[in-house]
């Protein structure tokens, strides 16, 4: 079954910066970047997948009916309203809501991120998928958020262990096993 439009985007080479096509994907998935410069860049999926997360928080399709069945609304506007009035748990999905707060809080920030209307501001598909797996395993978290501020080469290996520290390469997490992103 497919989940959402991955792949919509295209790998173009190193020296350009983007590439222009005809527009093809589901309505409520699409980058609202598109719509400016019918171009779509790798952080046009990094979008879509941010759709796909609301909707995994939420229970809701992108566009959805509101209770009258009168007006339609957009997923993305009313997950991002929810969470600028802090009323993020208040929008859940009944079967989301029981899990842990903060992890439930990390993973709608995620989402948040995801959706970002300046593509460049967007976290990679890589660091979406180290975050989302930071978010499985919380005593990782704080390591985490002690390097958020650094730079880090996201292709180098990564060991993931119960201890972290941080350098300038990046994140290291000791005594474990070590995952290389491709």
């Amino acid at each position: 079954a497919k989940v959402s439009d991955f792949g919509t985007s295209k790998s173009i080479a190193l020296e350009k910066t983007h590439v222009t096509t005809r527009v093809q994907g589901t309505f409520g998935y699409l980058d609202p970047e598109y719509f400016r410069s019918s171009q779509f860049t790798e952080k046009s999926d990094v979008y879509s997948f941010g759709v796909v997360l609301v909707e995994v928080l939420t229970g809701q399709k992108p566009v959805f009916s509101t209770q009258s069945e009168d007006e339609v609304r957009s997923l993305v506007a009313f997950f991002l309203l929810s969470m600028q009035n802090d009323s993020l748990f208040e929008v859940l999905d009944r079967t989301v809501k029981d899990g842990p707060k903060t992890e439930i809080e990390a993973f709608a920030k995620l989402a948040k991120r995801c959706l970002n209307l300046n593509g460049k501001k967007r976290p990679t598909m890589k660091q979406v998928a180290l975050e989302l797996e930071w978010i499985r395993s919380p005593a990782e978290a704080d390591a985490i958020e002690q390097c958020a501020d650094e730079d880090s080469d996201i292709d180098d290996p990564i060991e993931l262990s119960a201890t972290a520290s941080c350098s300038t390469s990046g994140l290291i997490l000791n005594d474990s096993v070590t995952l290389t992103l491709d």
